[in-house]
């Protein structure tokens, strides 16, 4: 088990350390390799050499084609040595805020450009995930990610720039249930948009725990809602509240403000996912979830994709 950065850099001093341990988190130990072509795990595909060395290709018993541990995860094709991603990947999961892509590029010595495509494809490994199963009571909320119109230059300040105003922010959607948080970008908070995704994934007749924003209105047919008035003062009613949805609000503004800077709207939903892997596996040791993480690494993020207006 990788219990800190100097345990990792201790204990994976090669690509093929990191090889191997990616096998056995891969493939169970790593004694049986799994084709990622046709499935088939066997202890019996054939080890291929090059210059009569092993390096870690193998050709499936069963399909014939070949693969690495590498192929079918976010890694395969990357001219990035392993060790450097490990590094980039503890550092980004185990820093609460996370690590910018100047940072990154300086620790690593890789370029600038290169770090930030690095940090996308992992936060790109973390989008959809949602660790969080709905219990009895789920708080939602909605909050607005953007530059503040007072840190624009005196003639290009606009009016009405202020609460749930889009001209310069984003909002963002949050429920929280269990102690989980899933986060979705939305167009604007509108009735329509919020109690879809809350009649998707909520479970009828729980208990939903709201602000008084008109958009939460009607819930009252489905769930039990809650409603905490906070123009009223009320920011616990009867013992519910919106306090911890609003908690991770906080931690990701932090984040986004303090070590990002700036968030294109394009890419805020993979920022979004970043901050709620984290606050959801904030019980598990950066050891646990660096693991985790590469058990779970499987897609492959392009860069002409990510610089382009493609969806992703």
């Amino acid at each position: 088990m990788i219990n800190s950065l100097i345990d990792l850099l201790d204990s994976l001093q090669s690509e093929e350390d990191c090889r191997e341990f990616l096998e056995a988190i891969r493939w169970d130990g790593g004694s049986a390799p799994i084709c990622p072509h046709c499935g088939s795990q066997s202890k019996e595909h054939y080890k291929l050499t090059n210059g009569g060395q092993y390096r870690g290709l193998h050709k499936c018993k069963d399909c014939n084609k070949r693969f690495t541990v590498t192929v079918g995860t976010m890694f395969e094709g990357s001219h990035i040595p392993l060790r450097k991603w490990f590094v980039a990947i503890y550092m980004f999961l185990a820093h609460k805020k996370g690590i910018s892509s100047m940072q990154l590029h300086k620790d690593i010595a890789v370029t600038q450009k290169t770090a930030w495509f690095m940090l996308s494809r992992i936060r790109y490994n973390l989008r959809n995930i949602k660790y969080i199963i709905y219990g009895d009571v789920t708080q939602v909320d909605e909050t607005y990610i953007g530059g503040k119109n007072k840190n624009r230059n005196a003639g290009k300040r606009l009016k009405n720039t202020r609460g749930r105003s889009l001209k310069l922010k984003t909002p963002v959607m949050g429920m929280l249930s269990n102690g989980r948080v899933y986060t979705e970008v939305i167009p604007k908070a509108s009735k329509w948009i919020l109690q879809r995704a809350i009649n998707t994934f909520v479970p009828k007749g729980s208990t939903v725990v709201t602000d008084g924003w008109y958009g939460y209105k009607g819930l009252h047919e489905n769930y039990e809602h809650k409603v905490v008035d906070h123009h009223r003062g009320e920011y616990v009613k009867g013992g519910y509240h919106t306090n911890s949805i609003e908690g991770f609000w906080s931690q990701l503004k932090r984040g986004i403000i303090g070590v990002y800077h700036l968030v294109s709207k394009k890419h805020l939903d993979l920022y979004c996912d970043e901050f709620a892997y984290r606050y959801n596996t904030r019980n598990l040791a950066d050891g646990e979830r660096f693991s985790q993480f590469l058990s779970i690494a499987k897609n492959r993020l392009r860069y002409q994709i990510l610089i382009l207006q493609l969806p992703m």
